[in-house]
């Protein structure tokens, strides 16, 4: 019966990880008003996600009806354990696949004690959620693997395919499947235009720091590290059903042998004197896999209700550590507010459109890389050092890169918490996000008397925010000449950064978009 249910949770598992590959696709390519009800469904993953959703409304003082559908698993938890991370869990699931041979060996020597980190790092974060701070978020999983994806693996993906392309088209023969696949992929599952994103190889250093950490014992970083797997560890110790020894047990270990997260306890007695007694299943770090189920030979498991809360651990958060945990989320929270950068009015922080209060998207914004995924430009970026140590990896608009296309809104349909409003594209095309600024230092027309008029041609605007100013000036060979030279309506300009994305001197640009104008 169990290696039923365990091909049935493969089946699930294959199918959840497909899903979210789906969705990361999907939301590629989006762009619009959006009316067809993909954008709700490209941040399904988050808003069934209870650690992002306690930790922003913890921050932002607020239900999120957006993020509501997280009980759902947390009933799912209560009822069942930990199946979240055995069944539905993509960076879980990845990490159950990618197996070493030496981690069953090495795990032996890691101390249990160690599994009380992950339960540490989650009491620092929602001790910071307090403070209003979701800085810490970026080491939730869910949010790991989507920045990894779309920072790293799509952009990467699509470089190779572009260069294989390009091979293949040098061989006559191949152009015609060359132009079938290019117009079958491209859209539909390639981006457009090729995605660039600042810092990817330190996000790549993370992830494949998490993965490499396999070889030291199967899903390390869900035993020792993942906080979302903390959150459902506590809840797990008050499941109704469960996996339990039942007196068929004739102590084999074939269990603990099989349970890739260690959750199986195994009392130091020889196999002869070994009983049912000396074998103990950690509901708080079971992920309800059924491998153990399917590996015991006399059908001496099951699972089967219980009424008494699990037992605490050496490795649960003992009182002192949790006030250590507090003060690390307090002190880290003092150390970002008072980050100069944070306090400072930075004109390169340029947010996008429907954010309104700063202090407020801090609060809900859950660094997950959504918006920049389905930005068509790539013009959202993820912050470094712009916004301060609290706002790391938050959203910000590079005009150089790419620009906030007039016909778009999906970041605001696309956010799960809310932290960038869902404006209909009628009211996000009037919503200010920066005003334009003309270097006339640099600018052609001004600076050198070379005729440009390239900003004034982009804008979007109905009612143009730029305009051109005809003038008769001397250039650079010292001829009279006719020139157009352009200058900014600021009450009719957006700051959607356009001008800026196209002007055409190289490195900065003669017109910037600079935040709250």
């Amino acid at each position: 019966m169990w290696a039923a249910w365990r091909r049935v949770r493969q089946i699930v598992q294959i199918a959840f990880f497909a899903l979210f590959v789906a969705l990361l696709f999907a939301g590629l390519q989006r762009q619009g008003s959006g009316e067809n009800g993909l954008d709700w469904v490209t941040g399904f993953f988050f808003r069934i996600n209870p650690l992002s959703a306690l930790a922003a409304m913890l921050a932002g003082r607020e239900w999120l009806g957006s993020l509501g559908w997280a009980l759902a698993t947390i009933s799912l938890t209560i009822l069942l354990g930990r199946v979240w991370c055995g069944w539905t869990c993509p960076l879980g699931s990845l990490l159950e696949w990618v197996h070493f041979r030496r981690a069953r060996s090495n795990a032996r020597s890691i101390p249990a004690s160690l599994r009380s980190v992950k339960y540490f790092l989650l009491a620092v974060i929602l001790i910071a959620a307090l403070f209003g701070n979701l800085s810490l978020l970026i080491l939730e999983p869910l949010a790991l693997l989507t920045r990894a994806m779309t920072t790293v693996v799509i952009p990467g993906f699509n470089v190779a395919i572009n260069g294989s392309e390009a091979t293949l088209y040098n061989l006559s023969f191949l152009r015609p499947a060359v132009d079938w696949l290019e117009s079958a992929l491209r859209g539909p599952v390639l981006p457009v235009k090729q995605p660039a994103f600042n810092a990817p190889g330190w996000v790549a250093l993370l992830f494949v720091g998490v993965i490499a950490l396999n070889w030291l014992a199967d899903r390390f970083w869900c035993r020792y590290l993942c906080p979302l797997g903390a959150l459902l560890g506590w809840l797990s110790k008050i499941s109704i059903f469960r996996p339990g020894i039942g007196e068929a047990c004739t102590g084999c270990t074939r269990c603990a042998i099989a349970c890739k997260p260690g959750a199986i306890r195994v009392k130091s007695a020889s196999e002869a004197a070994r009983s049912a007694a000396d074998i103990h299943i950690m509901a708080s770090e079971c992920t309800v896999c059924l491998d153990c189920l399917n590996s015991c030979a006399k059908d001496g498991m099951g699972i089967k209700p219980v009424t008494q809360p699990e037992k605490s651990h050496e490795f649960d958060l003992s009182r002192r550590q949790f006030l250590q945990a507090a003060a690390v989320g307090t002190a880290g929270v003092l150390l970002a507010r008072s980050d100069l950068r944070s306090r400072a009015k930075n004109s390169a922080l340029i947010r996008p459109p429907g954010v309104l209060d700063e202090n407020e998207f801090l609060a809900k914004c859950l660094r997950c890389s959504e918006c920049m995924k389905v930005c068509p430009t790539t013009a959202l970026q993820p912050a470094l050092g712009e916004a301060g140590l609290e706002g790391l990896w938050t959203p910000i608009l590079m005009a150089r890169v790419g620009y906030c296309d007039y016909g778009c809104n999906a970041c605001g349909q696309v956010c799960p918490s809310g932290a960038i409003a869902a404006l209909p594209l009628e009211e996000k095309r009037q919503a200010v996000i920066g005003k334009a600024s003309v270097n006339r230092n640099r600018c052609l027309p001004w600076a050198s008397g070379i005729p440009c008029i390239v900003c004034e041609e982009m804008c979007p605007t109905p009612q143009k925010a730029i305009r051109l100013e005809t003038i008769t000036a001397v250039n650079e060979a010292g001829e009279m000449v006719e020139l157009q030279q352009p200058y900014v309506l600021r009450d009719l300009c957006i700051g959607c950064g356009i001008c800026e994305n196209h002007c055409p001197l190289e490195g900065e640009a003669a017109i910037r978009v600079y935040a709250g104008g």
